[in-house]
């Protein structure tokens, strides 16, 4: 191994599909400055060399992001279908399930999905680390984990429309939205089963095979919405069992898949070893739940508050055009910080540091680019795009003079921090951040803002968009001053530490 000053810190290429292509191409090595590691990493030092590696970590990256994203748009669709057939059930009918969905199941899913963070980590570092039996064992430990936290939040289902009274919603749509909410039980514990397998599969790489899943969950939603809906008209509860099915649908396929045999040593059956060591997994899994379910809870707490301004239809019309927006924006992002938390799980579990470094800074560039055209496009068109959203004037002109500060939110929030934190492991600190940034700062300032100096909606925005980029500016210092080598190291102890095998230090840290 040649010393750290003749490798470049961040250029790094590794074809991870053909090992001997080093060896293959002896000639073209010998040509360029290089040095290669005893995993057969090559390290092309030369300048004009490194646009050739940015190129082909952006295919890494897309080709894990992309199917992610399509999924993820799937996925979402089913959600958006469901709105539309209960359009035509009538008001109250779409105001209890868009209420439900926003509020109480979101709540929920905010929970479960915080809290299968941790395999974000364990799986993706074990994949790296060669030790696929334990991807399987993290799964059914997350499983046990996420079960009996749906459990726990059945008392929010049953008691739904007193707890929506509180929040403020009319009788009438508390009503309804508390009798969908009974109905969607189901669908709580189908996330249980499916958001696990996901991230098994996400952290092997395995994501075209969740974009198919997700494809036909999509088409059979809108053949059940038409016929349970719009043929037979079951109404609400049709509703729900077009909902309940499709995603039953998805957990069900993913799981049928990983037993399968398709996912070779990583599936190694069911094991009592699952329920070995959970105190330690459930530390991690809880500070993983806190890092998201912050950042989810403080738009929450933005869209209730905007309930008691001054003119609270136009402020929530215009609050939920403006969420949608950037919605739609952070899907690239959103699949941008899963196929980065697989890079970087994945190189720092097979401790190449310099890899996860260099995954971590192309997708950085690769993102922030991208937040900042959407975001100029948006500025450029700020007085023609809400009128595709509504026909009020007021809520158009609000629309429009919260676009500034929706563009600045998209360029931060298109930057994929917290797959990073997930990836390399650092959601305790993230978690404490969140904390910091979004409830002792960001809401303070916000409800100060908005109510103190009557600045409305936009005093509102104004504290959310100063704590998540607190947030994201946090979590992107302590990227320019880790120490990766230091975090590689970390991996492969937190792996022996979650029952892993104790595996020899990699000539790359060295």
């Amino acid at each position: 191994m040649e010393e750290d000053h003749n490798q470049p810190l961040l250029s790094t290429f590794y074809d991870a599909h053909n090992p001997n292509a080093i060896d293959q191409n002896n000639s073209i090595i010998e040509k360029k400055p290089c040095s290669v590691t005893a995993d057969h990493t090559f390290y092309n030092t030369s300048i004009i060399g490194f646009p050739r590696e940015f190129y082909i970590e952006l295919k890494k990256l897309w080709s894990l992001a992309g199917p992610f994203i399509f999924a993820s748009v799937c996925l979402y669709g089913l959600g958006c279908f469901t709105q539309i057939f209960a359009g035509h059930l009538g008001t109250i009918q779409l105001a209890a399930i868009s209420v439900e969905n926003s509020v109480i199941a979101d709540f929920g899913y905010s929970i479960l999905a915080g809290t299968a963070g941790a395999l974000d980590t364990l799986c993706g570092q074990a994949y790296g680390a060669k030790q696929y039996d334990m991807l399987g064992i993290y799964m059914q430990k997350s499983w046990f984990i996420l079960t009996s936290a749906t459990l726990g939040n059945l008392s929010l289902f049953i008691f739904a429309t007193p707890v929506l009274k509180f929040l403020g919603q009319t009788a009438t749509i508390s009503t309804e939205a508390g009798r969908f909410a009974l109905w969607m039980i189901p669908q709580q514990f189908a996330y249980a089963l499916m958001i696990p397998t996901t991230k098994f599969l996400q952290a092997q790489r395995k994501v075209k095979e969740m974009a198919l899943i997700a494809a036909v969950a999509l088409s059979l939603h809108a053949f059940l919405g038409w016929f349970l809906i719009l043929k037979i008209g079951w109404g609400l509860p049709g509703a729900a069992l077009m909902l309940n099915s499709s995603w039953w649908f998805v957990a069900v396929a993913q799981f049928l898949y990983i037993i399968s045999g398709s996912c070779g040593q990583t599936w190694p059956g069911f094991s009592w070893k699952a329920l070995t060591n959970l105190s330690g997994f459930l530390k991690l899994s809880v500070l993983s739940a806190l890092m998201q379910c912050l950042s989810t809870w403080n738009g929450m707490a933005v869209t209730l508050l905007s309930g008691y301004l001054k003119n609270a239809e136009v402020s929530v019309a215009a609050l939920s055009i403006c969420f949608n927006i950037l919605g739609i924006a952070t899907t690239v992002g959103t699949g941008f910080s899963a196929a980065v938390s697989v890079r970087v799980s994945n190189e720092l579990g097979s401790g190449r540091s310099r890899a996860a470094k260099f995954a971590v800074m192309v997708v950085g560039i690769f993102s922030t680019l991208f937040g900042l055209l959407f975001a100029l496009v948006l500025f450029l068109q700020r007085k023609h795009y809400p009128a595709i959203f509504s026909d009020d004037e007021q809520v158009k002109q609000l629309v429009e003079e919260l676009t500034p500060l929706l563009g600045t939110h998209i360029t931060f929030s298109c930057i994929p921090a917290n797959g990073v934190a997930a990836g390399a492991g650092w959601q305790n600190f993230v978690a404490y951040m969140n904390i910091g940034c979004y409830f002792l700062i960001g809401a303070p300032l916000g409800i100060v803002l908005c109510f103190k100096f009557d600045l409305g909606l936009k005093g509102l925005w104004y504290g959310l968009l100063l704590g998540s980029c607190l947030q994201i500016l946090g979590i992107l210092l302590v990227v320019c001053l880790a120490n990766w080598k230091k975090e590689a190291y970390a991996a492969r102890k937190r792996l022996e530490q979650m029952g892993g095998k104790t595996l020899p230090q990699d000539d790359e840290e060295t």
